[in-house]
């Protein structure tokens, strides 16, 4: 029997179980190269549901244990009226019937909440009748989930990164303080120029006699004195000379104008008598000969020459 013969009778053979074969089988099909991709496509029937409620009872039954009920603390009841819906005068399905829409996220925790609320309205009066307490004691201390030296570590943790933004919250104080002072610092020295350079205008003009006051002088105090708010000095009519320099010059006379002596006027200017080139230009107490300086080194060819005589 060839190959193909084989090939046909197996399919014939399996067609006929329904495709149902043996371990053994497949793997001798396996074995003789039979089996080819795509020949097998496994078939998952459908999972079926089955609500065996009977068992379910049964099981429900075994591990059912008949405790009081503080000791289970369980509570099947419908949800608390919706007070908000009550005082809008909304309409209200009654609380068994009450329908909620499960694609509503909103809706479905408001109603998980107000079963919650009924449920503490209803385990309260029991568990007061039964007199067990319900509120927490002041001097209640309950036991930690963390170790202490797990919350100790935390602790340092926390008091570090304070200590951290409070030195950075005072590194940027010190920062902001210093372009303060820095920007005082300048506004300072400007004023300072300014001052100075109005003072030295003020005295050229007087040099010049194009005024003749001498505020200028006063002028810091006088500042100062209308920053403090106290009455200015009167003005001294300062034009002239004082007491003590009358004194002086009626004991000891007067010498003569000492401004102005150094002033060019037209015939000294162009007197030119007194003009000397060599003082002009600086050649005083240097000897010019004629044969020149005779220390003076010989250039660089003349020594060239004196070493290749030698």
């Amino acid at each position: 029997m060839s190959d193909s013969e084989e090939d046909c009778q197996l399919g014939a053979e399996s067609e006929q179980e329904g495709s149902e074969l043996s371990d053994g089988e497949l793997q001798e099909a396996f074995a003789k190269g039979l089996l080819k991709p795509g020949m097998n496509v496994p078939v998952e029937e459908p999972k079926r549901a089955t609500n065996n409620v009977e068992g379910l009872k049964k099981c429900l039954a075994e591990f059912k244990r008949n405790l009081a009920w503080v000791e289970r603390l369980d509570l099947t009841n419908p949800p608390a009226v919706d007070m908000v819906a009550k005082a809008e005068g909304r309409m209200e399905l009654s609380q068994d019937g009450e329908q909620v829409n499960k694609e509503d996220d909103f809706q479905r925790e408001m109603y998980f909440y107000r079963q919650a609320q009924q449920t503490v309205l209803t385990a309260l009066p029991k568990l007061q009748k039964l007199q067990i307490p319900t509120k927490r004691p002041e001097d209640y201390f309950a036991e930690m989930a963390k170790s202490d030296q797990h919350m100790q570590k935390i602790r340092k943790k926390l008091i570090q990164k304070q200590m951290a933004m409070e030195k950075s919250e005072k590194a940027k104080k010190l920062r902001e303080q210093r372009k303060f002072s820095k920007k005082v610092q300048v506004q300072v020295l400007q004023k300072r120029q300014k001052d100075k350079k109005t003072m030295l205008t003020a005295v050229k003009k007087y040099q010049k006699g194009m005024s003749d006051k001498l505020d200028f002088l006063e002028g810091d105090d006088e500042g100062k004195r209308a920053a403090a708010g106290a009455p200015s000095k009167p003005h001294v009519n300062k034009k002239g000379p004082n007491a003590k320099r009358k004194f002086k010059d009626s004991r000891f006379g007067f010498g003569g104008k000492k401004k102005g002596t150094k002033w060019n006027t037209k015939e000294s200017h162009n007197d030119v008598s007194g003009f000397r080139s060599k003082v002009a230009h600086g050649k005083v107490g240097k000897k010019f000969s004629k044969g020149g300086n005779k220390n003076k080194r010989p250039g660089k060819e003349a020594r060239r020459k004196t070493k290749a005589r030698k």
